[in-house]
């Protein structure tokens, strides 16, 4: 292909990358979608214009460079504190469900294609990866509770390195003209070579950002670009101290260079997110185009009971064991098994040992070889092929189905007024994201496992980060009265929020704020009614100030059909023990009311459930269910 062809290609590609951004942003469904449907279209699959001849013996390394950025990126996002909304699920995804994953893939794929078990466990390697090229494109548009996406995101970084890794080192014993080197040298030598490359291309970035003069008028760009050579330098030492130890190399380097205390964090994150973008849609739409329909379909009925017992038993089986005993709803379980596509790091891989089991095949004359690189290509593209359209395409209605969607309450304030209501709201199982601006209240809010946005509350962009386009109530509960109320106003007129309270610390502010139309606390009568409650009522008192450990109070809106038109002795006893409708308020009437036994629920109304905490939330999913 000529120079300018080339280009032209090259130029249309990325052009293609960038429209399937603005259609997944536009249609709310993950970009990879887009990535796929345009390199089948482009490849040999349709129109043929892109082929394996296109780039040449240059496309491994081009992919290369891509993995190099891709992995980066995700591992600088990946936070500590964010790490922490679900540390032993992350812990337990990474460990018993990559055994998991990778014992369960090598046993099917055995028994479904009569392999040999060094070829399966190759194959189960590479398919334990989910990877943050398809999975942080799929919560962009499922905006989750953060300690699922924690969860998911460090599943993805962490398993690409392992799972290239660990591929490897079993290829070594497919391909007969590979070195032999025993399996735990293999594996160690790789992972400690990118974990040592790794630490010290981060060292070396976090020195020269932090404490060379960067020369003040481009300072930011020449920090960009550091990081952006220190990510491919760590890439290309270690793969050429030994193979794929590149992908861990730049995974150390991201994660510990992103949670460094660095300058232009946030123009480097901007940068590095749009390069990402780029190439990972180039790289998606070139290896799509290369997909070769004959050996999928040659794959059969055996490919695809491969495909469905990674997608639709192992990954259920793992996720429901790694996420016992924590904070994860049953829906939020179930979500999470349906999210496992993989992605770029199989694919890429599996495209190399593809091409040497090939060249292996002719040297030696050996159709067996053939036969095995062709079912390895085959059952990897398959499975990302399926899982990343139909897990990707689906996953926005999966989790409205399971309504596992929470709308966010938004705290600005992270003081002890915000963090003491935060509590009893996540105890009630509210997804709250609280913003502060001083960065030691930041520090100590993380440090109680909150999830905290850095910023200025009263800047639209930090709220709309925090969630605020999602979000049904917003409290502002700084100590500054202005700021409250410029919170309360932008919120107002920026967001659709159903609710938006406002902390009045001077009680001659209240009428001010209720005037605009905020519905205000004073924080001085708000003392004045607890105090009177212990004097008047000690024990409703004590029992609503220990609401979160023996008992809550919850207002819902009835939406159960099987509940609208039916008194409140009769639904009384379809409520779980321990829990018992207090007050009824909306529907033909505004006022809240306690209900008598006759009164009859009707669409709109709103019930106050009171009880024991479990007995409330278990009462809260029948009143409404739709």
């Amino acid at each position: 292909m000529a120079a300018t062809e080339l280009l032209l290609l090259v130029a249309g590609i990325i052009a293609i990358g960038v429209i399937a951004q603005l259609l997944s942003s536009r249609l709310q469904v993950p970009s990879i979608i887009f990535y796929i449907a345009a390199g089948l279209a482009l490849g040999e699959p349709g129109l043929e214009i892109l082929t394996a001849e296109t780039f040449g013996s240059g496309l491994q390394t081009i992919v290369g460079i891509a993995v190099a950025i891709i992995v980066f990126e995700g591992a600088f996002h990946l936070k500590i504190e964010r790490i922490k909304e679900a540390p032993q699920a992350a812990v337990r995804l990474v460990t018993i469900g990559a055994l998991i994953a990778l014992a369960g893939t090598a046993a099917t794929v055995k028994y479904a294609f009569g392999v040999p078990w060094n070829l399966s466990l190759t194959i189960g390697a590479l398919l334990v990866a989910t990877g943050p090229t398809v999975v942080t494109p799929i919560l962009d548009v499922v905006p989750v509770r953060d300690r699922v996406a924690a969860a998911l995101e460090t599943e993805g970084i962490i398993n690409d390195v392992t799972a290239a890794i660990l591929a490897i080192v079993f290829f070594k014993t497919v391909n007969p003209e590979a070195v032999a080197e025993g399996f735990l040298n293999a594996f160690f030598r790789r992972l400690g070579t990118g974990l040592l490359v790794g630490i010290l291309v981060a060292a070396i970035l976090y020195y020269l950002i932090r404490y060379i003069d960067l020369s003040p008028d481009s300072a930011p760009r020449n920090a960009r670009l550091l990081v952006l050579a220190g990510a491919l330098v760590a890439y290309a030492v270690a793969n050429w101290q030994a193979t794929e130890a590149g992908v861990a190399a730049v995974a150390v380097a991201g994660f510990l260079l992103g949670n460094a205390d660095i300058p232009y964090e946030a123009d480097i994150e901007d940068f590095k997110g749009d390069i990402t973008l780029l190439v990972l849609s180039f790289v998606f739409i070139a290896l799509a185009a290369l997909l070769e329909i004959d050996v999928l379909v040659g794959l059969g009925l055996p490919g695809l009971a491969v495909v469905a017992v990674v997608a639709l038993v192992l990954r259920p089986i793992l996720v429901f064991i790694s996420t016992m005993g924590d904070r994860f709803t049953r829906e939020e379980r179930v979500f999470m098994s349906f999210v496992g596509p993989r992605g770029i790091i199989p694919a890429s891989v599996a495209t190399l040992f593809a091409v040497e089991l090939r060249i292996a095949a002719e040297e030696l004359n050996n159709p067996v070889l053939a036969e095995q690189a062709s079912i390895l290509l085959g059952v990897v593209f398959l499975t990302i092929l399926l899982t990343a359209v139909f897990e990707g395409g689906l996953a926005r209605h999966i989790a409205e189905k399971l309504d596992v969607i929470p709308m966010r309450v938004i705290i600005v304030g992270g003081g002890q007024v915000g963090r003491a209501l935060a509590t009893r709201l996540e105890d009630r199982g509210e997804n709250v994201v609280i913003i502060e601006e001083d960065e030691q209240v930041v520090e100590l809010t993380r440090n109680d496992g909150f999830s905290v946005k850095a910023g200025n509350g009263t800047d639209t962009d930090v709220l709309r980060s925090a969630g605020a386009e999602n979000a049904k109530t917003v409290v502002a509960a700084t100590g500054d009265d202005d700021a409250n109320l410029l919170v309360a106003q932008l919120a107002n007129s920026k967001f659709d929020i159903d609710r938006i309270i406002a902390r009045a610390n001077n009680p001659d502010n209240v009428e001010a704020f209720e005037d605009l139309g905020v519905r205000t606390i004073s924080s001085a009568m708000a003392t004045a009614w607890a105090i009177d409650n212990q004097i008047e009522r000690p024990a409703i008192a004590h029992w609503m100030t220990d609401v979160g450990r023996t008992g809550d109070v919850q207002e819902v809106e009835v939406k159960n059909p099987d509940l609208l038109g039916k008194s409140v002795s009769d639904v009384g006893p379809t409520l779980p023990e321990a829990c018992l409708i207090a007050l009824v308020s909306g529907g033909d009437h505004k006022e809240a009311e306690v209900p008598t036994a006759d009164y009859v629920l009707q669409e709109g109304d709103m019930v106050t459930l009171l009880g024991r905490k479990e007995s409330v939330r278990d009462g809260m999913k029948l009143v409404t269910k739709t």
